[in-house]
């Protein structure tokens, strides 16, 4: 998947993912553009990578973000477009085709890439950062994460508004962060359909998400068997006595 605005010269250099400088190219403006006009809504959601590596990452952090509701989406550096030139196909893992919708911007600064009236929370892990779970997303919020191979620079990190890790046993892929954070979002929001600019939920929103080939259903356990009818003669003429194996009452003939 390729860019749908190139980026014009890096002019922000990555030491390991810090980016050094905040330089405003006329595609940043114009990507800032587009971004302000979403934050008319009352939520808005922005995905910021730091010179992300490989285009499977890429492909699936769009097709999260179709699934997700988010409005854009912002990368620095150069790596992923190189490797997306040398064989787009084989890394096509965006099979909604959400980059058709959503814009993937290529930028030299992603500080410069934020809206107004947005919040800047970096995702990643930091000592001092705040747990996912514990976390309240802004209604308008600008995330960052850093590259398959590093992290975000300290410069971005001193400006963000709130540091957020996901409390797992090592470090996640780049593309299952943005996953669980967009997830998180939407299960704490309860945004559901909403957010996707849809009024459908349940077993409809269901059935317009799945793959054609899924037909699978949950099924509707039976009603349990009515006992068989007692007539009132024979009522009449039982006898109750303790079951001597585990004291319950049991109905015998007399």
């Amino acid at each position: 998947m390729l860019p749908s605005v190139m980026p014009m010269t890096d002019n922000e250099q990555v030491t390991n993912t810090a980016v050094t400088s905040t330089e405003v190219t006329s595609a940043e403006m114009l990507s800032a553009e587009l971004a302000s006009e979403q934050t008319l809504d009352a939520s808005a959601v922005f995905i910021g990578l730091v010179n992300p590596k490989t285009p499977v990452n890429v492909g699936g952090i769009m097709r999260a973000s179709g699934c997700y509701g988010v409005d854009g989406v912002f990368y620095t550096g150069r790596r992923y477009e190189l490797a997306a030139r040398s064989g787009a196909v084989q890394y096509h893992v965006d099979t909604k085709d959400a980059g058709e919708r959503i814009p993937l911007t290529g930028v030299t600064s992603l500080l410069a890439s934020i809206p107004a009236d947005t919040k800047l929370i970096c995702v990643d892990l930091v000592v001092g950062a705040t747990p996912l779970p514990d976390f309240v997303h802004p209604a308008k919020a600008f995330y960052v994460f850093g590259p398959e191979d590093g992290t975000i620079g300290q410069e971005i990190i001193d400006k963000a508004d709130a540091v957020v890790y996901v409390p797992t046993v090592g470090c996640m892929n780049l593309a299952a962060s943005v996953n669980v954070l967009l997830y998180d979002r939407l299960a704490k929001s309860h945004r559901e359909a909403a957010s996707l600019a849809s009024n459908i939920s349940g077993d409809e929103l269901i059935r317009q998400s799945r793959d054609n080939n899924n037909r699978t259903r949950v099924k509707v356990p039976r009603a349990p068997r009515k006992p068989r009818h007692v007539g009132a003669s024979s009522l009449e003429s039982s006898s109750l006595e303790p079951s001597r194996s585990d004291n319950a009452i049991v109905i015998t003939a007399a």
